[in-house]
């Protein structure tokens, strides 16, 4: 850390601009480099691996220095945002050669992680969201969203389980948050990212109504509906407070703020979100999510819709519908399907130019590129008009290709504009007859000079004459001394030489204005007529955004078809029954991660609310349980966006939302143990059902006592069957072979086996679904083909084939419960600890042993409700120190 920063002119001028923003990183233009100082350099260094230096001003006088060429900020910018940082830009703000006093300088961007608007941060395909959560001490509150590049703007409210659903779905890149209410995130929500503390008066009701309001040209809320929302009120306008703080005022493309309502899509929790893989896997090294294997879009907006559908399935079926059908059409005409597919690649990123349009920072190569969007439009409703699809038919035709605006672009612009004004020519000939002269005595110059020279030498008679330029005089005529009686009296003498003299004449001079000047002056009318022509732009912002979201659609749905025909999926049945029926089903991401020529296994699964309401799977490890369960649900998912599915036939009742306990998970951090957040979650799910649910339990109940998880299992199928709210559809796994006489007692559950063989010793996995419950778990043999150490399996047989033996089995309100007698176990060679089954544990413990008696009577005495993750690790230290024995 910098221990003194020298009081120079130019650090108390960074010292001023730096106490407006002192949590952001300042990138201080000095030159041509932008500088940081102090802790800012300290860690822009290590965050961008650049040098760090001292500069000394005086004596003890001195400040860390880091910084890197002006020109290099679009490859280092996007390192800070990346690392979490908010940066600051600080530019010059005049010319340095036009000042002799310290340059002025000023901030003329903030970035932070959610407010973005530059290619070199963004990622095509993903929405680059700000968030604002509005909490209440009861963990009630309201959730807001904005895409500044895309001009998105949603906002939703709810319990804390709902808006952390939507944070997991959207996954803002930064969160706003009343400092007060910082722990409450912490506490009751699952996002880990860049959260920003603000204060209070961010989320002020009467001020952001205003804010509103004005954003909006509206006099009340009403046509937002929001007027009686003071939650979505508070975030939503939070989110303007921070643009103005950032200092993002130009902001004509936010047209309109929409309410989330939860009861119009699919409701997934943020744990079921996670669990299927739609958007990301859970292992990002090996893994692969849904989106991946489905994104064959080809614009950057498709991609980024695609990701919205994938979050947020349909509940409506009128609107599911209209989607298959489009994909059906594509799906069926292959032509038709790769010439829409070969147009929509060759656009641009319609809703981030439009913004960019908006704020005023869209390039002359990005405006032609709307030009060529527009003129893409009207190909694509051509193609479209004679489609035996209204559906799609109507999806083209909304599409605005506003012929006078691409009239505009393409007449204005060059053919081939730069990336930015003055790196060449940007407006077309004949835009501005002042401008054309400019450009011609800019590039024909030498060719009118050499004119003049000519004809000023006929007309004197002078043959040796010459036209020629200096710093000094600019532009003059040198004529020798032997020609110098016939210089003509317009002329005037400049300077006398040894061997002849230099002239000027009004002519000359009126060229040297003009030419001199004509770079300075094509710079400034480019950028008036170009500034002039995104004003002119600005004015179709609201028919662009529409056609962005139609062309997303229209990308979306062919890229669907697309993978259809790739992964040969069917068109599934979807309806308001209640029935899940599939046919020779496949997991969409595993069957692409299969080696070459291995295939995938496909399974049925039919589910009703007559006959077949929970399925009891039981099996053993790696034998496709799992990848069972989620397939079950991703085909569900695909069926309700609209999408083909992975299987011969499927037919899908309307699901209202798909709910998962699926595989392990603690947090530590909050003291909560891996069977506590397995409880949390069942419970979540039992409490949140419908009778449109879709199910999914998977171990239920593994994470304690065999009896516990038996008991706790038992109980949630007897209440998942005899819910009074509904008869949710259940996928229940499990390894517990008691609850397979839950089929007898339980009119619609029925039991079904993922089917396993040993032979001779080995295993082999069927993956097939078969009716009827399984005995066996084939732990021992799983665990051999995990590498287990021979000598430990072995003995692991031999006590299960103890533990089996001494099984006495009888009637009990669980059914055929294991009551197991105590049989002494065979000791392994060189023990001296013999084992017995008691219950349905062996006991650990000899109470002739006073290592193993002590130990004992050490974990008794512990209160497990009252212990700490810390003291249970240090509790766990303590014992294992008195089973050490010294060397």
């Amino acid at each position: 850390m910098a221990k003194k920063i020298a009081e120079t002119p130019l650090m108390k001028q960074y010292q001023e601009i730096k106490s407006k923003h002192p949590d952001a990183i300042l990138l201080f233009r000095v030159g041509d480099f932008y500088e940081t100082f102090s802790d800012d350099a300290i860690a822009a260094a290590e965050i961008l691996g650049i040098t760090l230096t001292r500069r000394a001003n005086g004596a003890a006088m001195y400040v860390e220095l880091a910084g890197f060429p002006h020109h290099a900020l679009d490859s280092y910018l996007p390192k800070l945002v990346r690392a979490g940082r908010r940066v600051a830009i600080c530019d010059q703000l005049e010319d340095p050669k036009l000042t002799k006093k310290l340059v002025k300088r000023g901030i003329t961007e903030l970035v932070t992680p959610g407010v973005v608007l530059g290619d070199n941060v963004l990622k095509n395909k993903e929405n680059n969201y700000l968030a604002a959560l509005y909490l209440e001490p009861e963990a009630e509150g309201a959730l807001s969203l904005l895409d500044i590049s895309t001009g998105e703007y949603f906002v939703s409210e709810g319990r804390a389980d709902y808006l952390d659903k939507l944070l997991s779905s959207y996954q803002p890149k930064e969160v706003l948050v009343d400092r007060r209410y910082r722990a409450l995130l912490d506490q009751h929500f699952s996002y880990r990212g860049f959260v920003y503390e603000v204060e209070d008066w961010t989320f002020a009701l009467e001020n952001n109504r205003r804010k509103l309001q004005q954003q909006f040209g509206l006099q009340s809320l009403k046509g937002l509906g929001l007027e009686h929302k003071p939650r979505s009120i508070a975030a939503a306008g939070a989110i303007l407070n921070y643009l103005e703080l950032t200092s993002h005022t130009e902001l004509g493309h936010l047209t309109t703020l929409r309410s989330i309502e939860r009861l119009e899509t699919m409701r997934l929790d943020s744990f079921t979100f996670r669990s299927l893989e739609i958007l990301q896997p859970m292992n990002r090294q090996e893994g692969k999510s849904l989106l991946e294997v489905l994104d064959a879009t080809q614009t950057p907006m498709g991609g980024r819709m695609l990701r919205r559908w994938l979050s947020f399935p349909l509940l409506e079926l009128s609107a599911i519908q209209q989607r298959q059908r489009v994909v059906s059409q594509l799906y069926h005409e292959a032509e038709l399907r790769r010439s829409i597919a070969e147009l929509l690649r060759g656009i641009g990123d319609l809703e981030r130019l439009t913004a960019k349009v908006a704020v005023g920072r869209i390039s002359p190569r990005e405006a032609r590129m709307l030009a060529t969007t527009l003129a893409t439009c009207e190909q694509l409703r051509s193609l479209t008009s004679l489609v035996p699809c209204p559906e799609l038919v109507a999806l083209t035709e909304a599409i605005d290709p506003c012929p006078e605006l691409r009239a505009d672009l393409e007449r204005t612009l060059t053919a081939e504009p730069p990336a930015a004004l003055g790196r060449g020519e940007v407006i077309a000939p004949g835009i501005s007859p002042e401008l054309d002269e400019l450009r011609c005595l800019s590039s024909h110059g030498k060719e009118y000079l050499l004119e003049l020279q000519q004809r000023e030498s006929e007309r004197t008679g002078i043959p040796s004459l010459k036209v020629a330029y200096n710093n000094v005089f600019g532009y003059y005529i040198e004529v020798r001394n032997t020609h110098r009686d016939k210089v003509p009296e317009d002329w005037t003498r400049k300077q006398t030489l040894t061997s002849g003299e230099r002239y000027i004449f009004p002519e000359l001079k009126e060229y040297e204005e003009k030419i001199l000047g004509a770079e300075d002056k094509i710079s400034s009318l480019e950028a008036q007529l170009y500034t002039a022509l995104l004003q002119r732009i600005a004015r179709y912002i609201q028919p662009l955004q529409q056609d962005a979201q139609q062309l997303a659609r229209l990308d979306c749905l062919t890229a669907l078809a697309e993978t259809a025909v790739t992964h040969r999926y069917v068109c599934p049945v979807v309806d308001e029954g209640t029935r899940i029926d599939i046919r020779a089903g496949r997991h969409p991401v595993i069957e692409e991660q299969l080696p070459f020529g291995q295939s995938y296994v496909p399974n049925d699964v039919l589910l009703d609310q007559q006959q077949t309401q929970i399925m009891v799977i039981t099996g053993p490890n790696m034998s496709g349980k799992s990848a069972l369960l989620r397939q079950t649900a991703l085909i569900t998912l695909l069926a309700q966006i609209g999408s083909f599915v992975p299987a011969e036939a499927a037919h899908i009742g309307i699901v209202d939302g798909i709910f998962t306990r699926v595989g392990a998970s603690d947090n530590i951090s909050r003291g909560e143990s891996t069977f506590m957040v397995e409880m949390q979650e069942a419970a979540s799910i039992l409490n949140g059902l419908t009778d449109r649910s879709l199910i999914l339990f998977d171990e239920l109940g593994r994470g304690t006592s065999t009896y516990d998880g038996i008991s706790i299992a038992w109980a949630i199928i007897e209440y998942l069957h005899d819910n009074p709210v509904g008869r949710p559809k259940t996928l229940f796994a499990t390894h517990y072979h008691e609850l397979n006489d839950l089929e007898e007692r339980l009119e619609r559950v029925k039991n079904f086996n993922v089917s396993a063989r040993e032979i001779e010793g080995k295993m082999l996995f069927l993956r097939k679904l078969v009716p009827g419950g399984s005995e066996h778990s084939f732990g021992i043999q799983v665990a051999r083909l995990g590498g287990m150490p021979q000598c430990i399996t072995e003995r692991a047989s031999e006590i299960l084939e103890q533990l089996e033996t001494a099984h006495i089995h009888e009637e009990t309100g669980l059914g055929a419960e294991v009551r197991v007698k105590r049989a002494k176990a065979p000791q392994p060679a060189a023990s001296t600890t013999a084992a017995r089954v008691e219950g349905v544990q062996m006991s650990f413990f000899q109470l002739d042993d006073p290592v193993l008696s002590d130990i004992r009577d050490r974990l008794l005495e512990v209160k497990i409700e009252q212990l700490t993750p810390l003291e249970a690790l240090n509790k766990l230290s303590e014992i294992q120190s008195l089973l050490k024995v010294p060397k």
